[in-house]
C-alpha cells in the first residue's frame, strides 16, 4: 500500500470537502474507488497546471483535471482508438525515456537521440519559431544525448550528452538557461547553445521551473557530495538567495549541507528537497500553501517543512516529490528490481538450498548461499567473516535487509545500512554481471546439474535454475528418491535456441552476434512454456523482437 500525502491548490478537485487551499500536508485518498483499488502501488505522480495523473503499477491510470462543474470527478484513463502511435526514426531501436515540458515532449532513444513534439514557440524544441511553430511528428532535436531535462510548467529544455557538456534552448527571459549575465537579453535561445560555467562535478538530475532551474551536481571528492545550483528569476520562485541569477550558482543553507539530498523537484515557481536525514525543505511561491508550512508566506530563502510522522520513515530514499502547478505531492514507493534481482531475493526468502548460517545478535540464525555470497563478497572468506562480524550487531530485521541488500545490489532497501556493507561487496557490479560470472566459471563443484541434448552437455548450479524456472525448480523440491543430478531435455528446442535460454537464465541478456529469426522466436514461445518461465516472459520475448526488428 502506498503513502502519499498532498498539500496546495485543491483544484482540480482532490479533496471535495477540503478548502481551496490546503497549507499543511495531509493524507491523499482515493475517492470513488474500492478497497482492492485502494491498494494498487502507485508507480508515479504527474502534476501539471490543469491536470493530475496518479500511474499505477499494474499499468492503469486515474485523472484528475479541470473540467466544467458536472465532470470534477476523477475519470480512470482510457486508451482511445484515435491516440497516434508515435514512431521515430528507424535507425532507432525503441523509445528510452520521455520528458514533459509545457505544451512539449521531448523522447530520448536507445541510441542516444533527442527528439521533440508538440509546441516550439520560445524554439524549445531547437528550431526558429518562426519556421516551426509546433510540430506533430518528432522532430531529431540532437544526437549523443544521455538525458533530457525539463518541466510540466517549463518552456525550456536541457540536454546532456556522454562527456558531461550541457546544451539548452528555449525560453530565457528570467535567465533560467545560466547562460551568464552578459547574455541576459537573449530572451529566447531559438537553437541548441552550449552551457558554459557549469559547476564541477556529475550532473545528476535538472529541474525546470517555468522561470528558473535547479540542477543537482555529484562531486566525490568534497565532503558534501551532492550540491544544488540554481539560476533564473528569485522573485516568487525562491533559488535559495534574494538576487536573480544568470548563471548556476550553489544554494547554500545549513538545513542541508551535511545531508545527502534523497531527491528535489521544481513546481511552477517553488521547490522542494528531501534529505537522507528526513528533512523535507522548500522555498519559492506559496500562494496556495503549496510549501506546506501551514501558511501562504513565500519564502526566498530555503525552510524546513514539518511532517507527519511517516508510515514507512526508515525507507526515506524510497519517498519521492511531485510538484505542480501549485501543489505538491509527497509519496511511498517501494524499491524496483530487474527480475534477476526479484529472482535472487525470492531465493533468499524461501530459504532453498541454503548452505551456510550468519548468528545476529540477539542469536537469531539467518541462513543464506555460499555460492551467491563467494561472488558477491569478491570470492573472499575474509569477506564473508566480515560480513558475519556485522550481522552480529545488527537485529533479525536489519540482517534481513542487509542480505537483501547482498543479492540484489539495491541500496535503496536501506541506504544506512548499505554503506556498512558496500566496501565488502561488488556494490558497483550489476547482479546481471554477477551471474554471467558464475555461467564463465568452469568450477565443476558450483554447477552440479547438467542438462542432457542429444550428444552434448549443459552444465548448472541448481541454484541458478530454480531462481528462473519454475520447472525446475518444482523438479528439485519434490519429495522423490531420485537423486540424479542429470536430466534429459525433451522441449525439441533447436542448439541456437537452446543456447539463448542458457545464456539468458545466467545474464537477462541476449548475445550480441546471436542473429535473431523468426523460427527461433517460434521455438522461444514455446520453450518459455516447457521450462515455466511465463513470469519473466515479456522481458525475454520483447528482447527478441526488439533484437529482431532492429
Amino acid at each position: 500500500m502506498n503513502e502519499i500525502l498532498f498539500w496546495g491548490e485543491n483544484d482540480p478537485i482532490l479533496f471535495k470537502n477540503e478548502e481551496e487551499k490546503i497549507k499543511k500536508p495531509i493524507q491523499f485518498k482515493f475517492e470513488n474507488e474500492n478497497e482492492n483499488e485502494n491498494k494498487k502501488q502507485i508507480k508515479q505522480i504527474s502534476s501539471g497546471g490543469f491536470s493530475t495523473i496518479f500511474l499505477f503499477k499494474n499499468g492503469k491510470a486515474i485523472e484528475y483535471l479541470y473540467e466544467n462543474d458536472s465532470k470534477q470527478n476523477p475519470e480512470k484513463i482510457q486508451i482511445e482508438e484515435n491516440i497516434q502511435k508515435v514512431t521515430v526514426d528507424t535507425n532507432d531501436r525503441i523509445i528510452q525515456d520521455i520528458v514533459s515540458g509545457d505544451r512539449s515532449i521531448y523522447l530520448l532513444t536507445s541510441n542516444q537521440n533527442a527528439y521533440g513534439i508538440g509546441s516550439n514557440k520560445y524554439g524549445q524544441l531547437c528550431f526558429d519559431s518562426k519556421t516551426l511553430n509546433n510540430t506533430q511528428k518528432p522532430i531529431l532535436m540532437m544526437k549523443n544525448v544521455s538525458k533530457i531535462f525539463s518541466g510540466n510548467t517549463s518552456f525550456h529544455v536541457f540536454l546532456l550528452n556522454s562527456n558531461q557538456e550541457l546544451f539548452g534552448c528555449g525560453n530565457n527571459r528570467n535567465g533560467q538557461l545560466g547562460l551568464g549575465k552578459s547574455r541576459k537579453e537573449e530572451t529566447e535561445i531559438q537553437k541548441l547553445i552550449k552551457i558554459q560555467n557549469i559547476p564541477k562535478g556529475k550532473i545528476i538530475d535538472i529541474q525546470c521551473g517555468m522561470s528558473h532551474s535547479i540542477m543537482l551536481i555529484e562531486n566525490e571528492n568534497e565532503n558534501s557530495k551532492r550540491k544544488l545550483y540554481s539560476c533564473g528569476d528569485y522573485e516568487y520562485n525562491g533559488l535559495g538567495k534574494n538576487e536573480n541569477t544568470y548563471e548556476f550558482t550553489e544554494i547554500k543553507s545549513s538545513l542541508f549541507e551535511n545531508d545527502d539530498i534523497i531527491d528535489f523537484d521544481s513546481g511552477n515557481r517553488h521547490t522542494l528537497i528531501l534529505t537522507s536525514n528526513s528533512k523535507l525543505i522548500g522555498f519559492g511561491n506559496n500562494l496556495y500553501g503549496e510549501l506546506g508550512t501551514g501558511d501562504t508566506k513565500d519564502q526566498s530563502i530555503p525552510i524546513q517543512i514539518k511532517l507527519p510522522k511517516l508510515r514507512f520513515n526508515e525507507n526515506i530514499s524510497n519517498y519521492h516529490l511531485s510538484c505542480g502547478d501549485y501543489k505538491s505531492f509527497f509519496y511511498y514507493l517501494p524499491p524496483s528490481y530487474s527480475n534477476l534481482e526479484e529472482d535472487l531475493i525470492k531465493l533468499f526468502r524461501r530459504k532453498e538450498f541454503c548452505d551456510i548460517s550468519f548468528k545476529t545478535k540477539n542469536g537469531e540464525i539467518i541462513k543464506a548461499h555460499k555460492l551467491i555470497l563467494k561472488y558477491r563478497l569478491n570470492q573472499n572468506q575474509n569477506q564473508i567473516e566480515k560480513l558475519q562480524e556485522i550481522i552480529s550487531k545488527k537485529s533479525i530485521k536489519e540482517s534481513n535487509q542487509i542480505f537483501e541488500m547482498i543479492y540484489s545490489n539495491n541500496s535503496k532497501i536501506n541506504p544506512k545500512l548499505y554503506s556498512e556493507i558496500k566496501e565488502i561487496i561488488n556494490s558497483n557490479e550489476k547482479i546481471e554481471e554477477t551471474i554471467k560470472r558464475i555461467y564463465l566459471n568452469e568450477n565443476e563443484n558450483e554447477k552440479d546439474f547438467i542438462i542432457e541434448r542429444k550428444e552434448k552437455q549443459y552444465k548448472f548450479p541448481k541454484l541458478i535454475l530454480i531462481m528462473r524456472s519454475e520447472l525446475y525448480r518444482g523438479m528439485f523440491l519434490s519429495v522423490t528418491e531420485d537423486t540424479s543430478n542429470k536430466v534429459t531435455d525433451y522441449s525439441e528446442l533447436s542448439d541456437k535456441s537452446f543456447q539463448i535460454f542458457e545464456y539468458w537464465i545466467y545474464s537477462n541478456q541476449i548475445k550480441e552476434e546471436i542473429q535473431i529469426t523468426q523460427e527461433i522466436i517460434n521455438e522461444i514461445q514455446i520453450g518459455i512454456d516447457y521450462f515455466q518461465l511465463n513470469q519473466t516472459n515479456p522481458n525475454l520475448f520483447d528482447l527478441l523482437i526488439n533484437k529482431f526488428n532492429n
